[in-house]
């Protein structure tokens, strides 16, 4: 694995919310060390849902974000992505309150990460790729330990001694009238029972809900208190995911109707329409309303607010800046609520930030968006079926791609079936996530061609078993009965061409060793060698004949000259025969040889009648030359019938191995005028001397 990366932009933050929509936040947060985007995406679909995932790049910023978490939070490190896991490990368990750890190792180091870990507190080791169903169980686990770590450290009470504290001390009554120390405490103490119940009842109302108190009409508080920041405007706390939709402020403010419109007037006027927060003409209108509902001015202001919202909103979906226009749009909700136009604002708003969101590859994102439409309510159930259709299209394309990606690495690498990290289990994954898919067929054609391949390369080898394997690969891969028929025919003329292949190279082979006088010696490496292999392979070859005859003719020639030399010729003379010699010219030989008189055949008698054509002289080897050194070399060597010499060999040097070289050298290429005995040429030893003597200066 390596597999290669996706090309998937990376979020501030993914998770996927419950397909109904439902607005309750997962109780864990996932924090992804990683800086691969194809893990983040298959993270994200196991997850499902199941908790909010923050990815970051470095482990400062992991650690960073454990310390200032709140919740019970999950650690999960990409091994490839650290240096040293067992040391990043260990310093988030000692710096993470309450966090479960998960390491996510490549298959083939999985078990050396897993080692690495021993003895540590982290959850669990998995391998990646992910195995969706593995993975998300160990996930489950892993949050179920988080939250409760989470639930075993309880919340500091409240005492009553703080209630009391924070009530009034004890002063006059409405009518200043002081209270005497000997009246009973029972009311106070009732009192602050009252207020221990109603913060703890405030308290888990607030958790519960997992959001802020919606707030009241004017006339629920008798106090008037500051705006509340909008959501929008606040920095992300690290639990928020991209599935919560932007929302407006819709904070109330208490006041009287005029000092609110004159402050919504001075805010249109300095085009403050809805930041900043707390202080703006959306906040200002609507408090007005809210005090007076049949104010004429605060409705009317509401509407030219909406009406600027709605233009601020065309701006920035047509300047792609998606998140501005759906903060824009939530703005404009507040603004005119049971507008007409808002259907089709969050119909443009949603189509187009879906479609950013694709061309993006964000998919977890887009899924998002979807959700959010769904339960925004006035998107057609149709068109949230063709968007869900699309991204579901996408996650299988992207994991298609990942998966025929390493089923391609893995075929290059030549690791076709060897473990879990192969080109075949990576191919099985893509048949059960996707088999009808293009891509998917493609990628397992490929794979069955490389077994295919070798299949081949075993039968070119004569590795019948290997080849049985390799084919049995290629049908379990799906290749069709023609696909195999058709290698089959290949494999034939794959195996003919290697056939003619070896044969044209053993007459080449042959012809060499013909002309350099090798013809039976050595045993395996001369010209009778060679042809009698061609023989037995390719008896019909077509050169053959042609070899055969020209090394028959050279053993008779070979077996006349041993002949009138007194030697025995029975072996060339029975090799002749084998390579096809005409049976006359064999008995020539034999009768010309038992006409002569082999006593009368003198060896010195024919070695000084040699008569010598050409005796090109020694080449006086350099560094002899100049280390001034002299010498001497006897050599021996055979005078053929046609001339030649052969078999040339030193005897005597003086020095040895000076000028040994120089001396064979120059004796193979002398010529002598063939010595004929009876009519037939002869073979003659010879002995000599060549001396090498230094220049007279």
């Amino acid at each position: 694995m390596a597999s290669a990366p996706s090309t998937a932009p990376r979020s501030n933050a993914t998770a996927t919310s419950p397909a109904s929509g439902a607005s309750a936040r997962p109780a864990v947060d996932i924090t992804a060390l990683t800086t691969r985007d194809d893990f983040l995406l298959e993270l994200g679909q196991v997850l499902d849902g199941q908790a909010a995932v923050r990815p970051v790049d470095t482990v400062e910023a992991a650690l960073e974000g454990l310390e200032k978490a709140k919740r019970a939070q999950v650690l999960v490190i990409d091994a490839r992505a650290v240096p040293n896991v067992r040391a990043t490990v260990d310093t988030a368990l000692a710096r993470g309150a309450r966090v479960e750890v998960l390491v996510f190792a490549d298959g083939s180091a999985e078990k050396q990460v897993a080692a690495a870990l021993k003895g540590s507190k982290v959850f669990a080791v998995l391998p990646t790729p992910i195995d969706a169903r593995k993975t998300q169980a160990v996930l489950e686990g892993a949050i179920a330990e988080a939250t409760a770590a989470r639930a075993a450290v309880p919340a500091r009470p409240v005492t009553m001694a703080e209630v009391v504290g924070a009530l009034p001390p004890p002063a006059a009554a409405a009518g200043g009238t002081q209270r005497t120390p000997g009246r009973s405490k029972l009311p106070l103490i009732a009192l602050a029972v009252c207020a221990v119940v109603a913060v703890a009842g405030g308290a888990f109302w607030y958790l519960s809900q997992g959001r802020a108190p919606a707030s009241t009409p004017a006339a629920a508080s008798p106090v008037a208190a500051p705006a509340a920041p909008a959501a929008s405007a606040t920095p992300a706390a690290p639990e928020a995911t991209p599935e919560a939709a932007p929302v407006a402020d819709t904070s109330i403010l208490q006041g009287k109707v005029d000092d609110l419109l004159e402050k919504a007037r001075l805010a249109m006027h300095e085009r403050r329409f809805t930041e900043p927060s707390g202080d703006n003409a959306l906040l200002y209108y609507r408090s007005a309303v809210a005090a007076d509902p049949n104010n004429a001015e605060a409705r009317d202001g509401l509407a030219r607010v909406a009406g600027v919202l709605a233009s601020r909103f065309d701006e920035s979906l047509n300047a792609g800046r998606f998140d501005e226009a759906a903060q824009t749009l939530a703005n404009f909700k507040a603004a005119a609520p049971g507008d007409a136009r808002t259907a089709a604002l969050d119909q443009r708003y949603y189509a187009g930030a879906i479609a950013k969101s694709l061309a993006d590859g964000n998919l977890d994102h887009a899924g998002a968006l979807v959700r959010q439409a769904q339960a925004a309510g006035d998107i057609g159930a149709d068109q949230i079926g063709k968007w869900r259709t699309d991204i579901g299209r996408r996650v299988e394309d992207a994991k298609v791609t990942h998966l025929s990606g390493l089923v391609e690495d893995r075929i290059r690498d030549g690791r076709l079936t060897d473990s879990d990290d192969s080109a075949k289990s990576y191919l099985a994954q893509l048949m059960t996530a996707a088999p009808a898919n293009p891509v998917t067929q493609h990628t397992q054609r490929e794979l069955g061609a490389a077994f295919l391949r070798k299949a081949r390369d075993a039968a070119l080898a004569k590795n019948g078993a290997d080849e049985e394997r390799w084919l049995a690969e290629a049908r379990n891969a799906g290749m069709k009965p023609a696909d195999i028929l058709a290698f089959q025919k290949d494999l034939t003329s794959a195996r003919q061409k290697a056939a003619q292949a070896e044969a044209d190279k053993a007459l080449q082979a042959a012809r060499d060793r013909i002309r350099d006088g090798r013809l039976t010696d050595p045993a395996q490496d001369s010209a009778a060698w060679y042809l009698g292999q061609l023989q037995t392979s390719d008896p019909a070859n077509a050169g053959l004949a042609e070899v055969s005859r020209d090394l028959a003719a050279h053993l008779l020639d070979r077996a006349r000259a041993s002949l009138g030399a007194g030697r025995s010729a029975d072996a060339d003379l029975a090799a002749a025969r084998r390579f096809g010699a005409d049976p006359k010219d064999i008995a020539q030989v034999q009768q010309a040889a038992s006409a002569k008189s082999p006593a009368a055949v003198d060896p010195a008698t024919l070695t000084a009648s040699l008569k010598r054509l050409r005796a090109p002289p020694p080449d006086y080897p350099d560094q002899a030359l100049q280390k001034g050194v002299a010498g001497s070399v006897t050599l021996a060597f055979i005078v053929d019938g046609n001339g030649e010499t052969r078999d040339v060999h030193v005897v005597e040097a003086m020095p040895p191995g000076v000028f040994d070289r120089a001396a064979v050298a120059a004796v193979k290429h002398w010529r002598y005028a063939p010595i004929v005995v009876n009519g037939s040429a002869v073979e003659v030893p010879v002995k000599t001397i060549l001396r090498f003597e230094l220049p007279k200066k």
